[in-house]
Formats: structure tokens, sequence, C-alpha cells
């Protein structure tokens, strides 16, 4: 690859989410790099599961999925769902979290989330996009129009994977 679209990605700092999903019997969770809005009218955003990630399976299985902006200071969510896999880890089993539609976690100390409803898929090489319709969702914890910035990607560079991308 060019080392030029190395340089290019290492200049950006979007925020990380935790993207959490649940199928009917069993839920999902993990921490995503690749993920944004994508239309204005309609509202629509994009996020990007590694296929060699336990959620998704989960999320294929799923109609609807959370993103959760982790605030800064609580790398330890950033850690749990990025840094162990839902293979061999109950990640739910330690955090504090509701019941979202269609039965998706929604994790309470997240910054912000939102709730997707799946109205695409694309498979487009080691990630699969999941294009969501949102349907509801919580507003910033701070509950004031200034929130925390959340976790970047940048933030967690030092989170050893829990599975490889």
């Amino acid at each position: 690859m060019d080392s030029s679209f190395d340089s290019f990605t290492a200049l950006l700092d979007p925020p990380v989410h935790v993207v959490t999903a649940a199928d009917g019997a069993e839920l999902g969770g993990c921490l995503v790099g690749f993920a944004g809005q994508c239309s204005i009218d309609p509202p629509r955003f994009v996020v990007w599961i590694s296929k060699a990630n336990h959620t998704y399976g989960v999320a294929t299985r799923s109609d609807t999925l959370a993103v959760h902006l982790i605030p800064p200071d609580r790398p330890d969510l950033a850690e749990l769902f990025g840094g162990r896999s839902g293979d061999s880890v109950d990640k739910f089993a330690g955090v504090a979290w509701t019941v979202g539609p269609s039965g998706v976690p929604l994790l309470t100390d997240a910054e912000a989330c939102f709730v997707g409803r799946v109205i695409d898929r694309a498979d487009w090489g080691d990630h699969m996009g999941f294009l969501l319709e949102p349907v509801g969702g919580r507003a910033p914890r701070t509950g004031t129009a200034a929130p925390d910035t959340p976790l970047t990607l940048h933030d967690v560079t030092d989170i050893e994977p829990g599975h490889p991308a």
C-alpha cells in the first residue's frame, strides 16, 4: 500500500464508538473506529464492524444496533469493548446497561448514544458496513450544550484488540 495513505489516515482522529447488538439469544458489543454520518436528509449513519469480531455475528442477525460515544473519563469501557472478545468474556456482566429497542443494550455510562434500525449492509473487505436509520437515542449525559469530548482513535491506540482486524 502507498505510504501516503497511511500518512493521511494518521492525521485523522475521529471519535471511537461502542456498537452494541442483540439477536434475541445473544448480546454483542465492540469498539469501532470506522463510523460516521453519511446522509443528512434522510439522516443516516454507518458503522463498520470487523468480520473477525464476535459482535459481527450478532449484528448480522440483528435489526437494530446502538452506537455509543465514550466519555474521556471511561477509557475502561473502550478497553473492555475493544480489548476483550465476546467469544470468551461477557462484556455486559460488569457494566451498567439498560434494554433498548429490539433488546439492544444501551450503556448507561456512555456520553451519548443513538439506536438505529439496520436498513442495509455492505461487504467491502474485512469489515461489514451497517447502514443505520436513527430511531431513538439519549442526549449527552452532562445535559449541557457542550458535552465532554468523547474518546478518539488516538486515545485508544494502546488497546490490544480482542481479535485481529
